[in-house]
């Protein structure tokens, strides 16, 4: 497998520090937004938590009354605007409220959920992350609920995106499965947990999810 790209392609990797108000970090996304596009960018990627992060006292109840709908909902309908205006690509994260068709909602878990955006301000494809980081102490799936599909790759000018999230990298199978779908870029948003050997970790699992599968990687984290 090679990757096969364009000669010039200019990527912008967003490593910020989401809060814990989805007001603050929207204007925070917009800004980068329009910073990339003042230095020719063709892609920007934001970070997992980008929409907001949350604490561990945070409930599912809690987070769902700020999760939104992935396709109407004002977060993303920003970024969708910001990238038509400035025709630029974008890969967001958010939050996002599953559809319950109607019925009461009484499991209040959320998906983390990120979606690439068009230059035309379209998207082009939702991928909810499928493997929830419940290890070493923390237990994601108190608050999310975890995907069920791996998405198929979708051109984005630089080739082929094949899209996880954070926890995903450590399933080689997903990556694998991605490129042999034709993915040149595994584009994988993070908010890596801190902690002893992490760094490393996160690192020899880029590259050997590069190397293995002779694709590109592009991994924005949480600061």
């Amino acid at each position: 497998m090679h990757a096969t790209l364009k000669k010039s392609y200019k990527i912008a990797l967003v490593q910020m520090k989401s809060s814990t108000i989805k007001s603050e970090n929207l204007k925070l996304s917009v800004d980068y937004i329009q910073q990339a596009a003042k230095k020719k960018v063709e892609l920007v990627c934001f970070p997992e938590f980008q929409m907001v992060y949350s604490p561990p006292e945070q409930t599912a109840m809690e987070l769902s009354t700020i999760a939104e709908n992935a396709i109407n909902g004002n977060f993303i309908s920003t970024l969708r605007k910001e990238a038509k205006r400035h025709r630029i690509k974008v890969i967001a994260t958010i939050y996002e409220n599953m559809d319950t068709k109607g019925k009461k909602k009484i499991d209040h878990r959320v998906s983390d959920t990120a979606i690439i955006i068009s230059d035309r301000g379209d998207e082009l494809s939702i991928y909810r992350k499928l493997h929830l980081y419940d290890a070493l102490g923390f237990k994601e799936s108190t608050k999310l609920i975890g995907g069920d599909k791996i998405e198929r790759p979708v051109k984005v000018g630089i080739g082929k995106i094949g899209m996880m999230i954070c926890y995903d990298i450590r399933f080689p199978e997903m990556s694998r499965i991605l490129t042999l779908a034709g993915a040149d870029v595994l584009a994988i948003p993070s908010g890596w947990v801190q902690g002893i050997m992490k760094e490393e970790h996160w690192q020899i699992m880029l590259k050997a999810r590069a190397i293995e599968n002779g694709c590109y990687v592009i991994a924005p984290d949480q600061v």
